[in-house]
């Protein structure tokens, strides 16, 4: 699975930025607390298209470290290792909108590393 288009148009009163058109996809907002991360994982039916909605955001990809600006868009292959994590530092919760297209089903996540026990 490809990186999904995404399109930006400017319009009068100000612009829109479109990341489905017609296509099944699952949408969610995810809130990270300050000083905690997600489980490291990898799914093998869905890719994932993370925006970032808040300074701070953190986001693992494969053993890369990156930390997208409020609005940048992370790609996330299907397999791809991945994470979200808010630095302690960070006085805020931190906010990734994820699209997920292909089949969503919360049973293809595979943790590879997890802080809460959960297998």
């Amino acid at each position: 699975m490809k990186r999904p288009d995404t399109l930006h148009v400017d319009k009068p009163w100000g612009s829109f930025d479109q990341f489905a058109l017609n296509t099944p996809c699952t949408v969610k907002i995810l809130t990270c607390k300050p000083g905690a991360k997600l489980s490291l994982q990898k799914h093998q039916n869905r890719g994932e298209l993370w925006i970032a909605l808040d300074e701070g955001v953190v986001v693992e990809r494969d053993g890369e470290r990156l930390t997208p600006g409020v609005g940048e868009q992370v790609w996330l292959p299907v397999g791809a290792t991945h994470r979200l994590s808010c630095d302690a530092a960070t006085p805020h919760p931190v906010r990734v909108l994820e699209v997920s297209f292909g089949v969503f089903d919360e049973a293809d996540i595979e943790r590879l590393q997890d802080d809460y026990g959960r297998a």
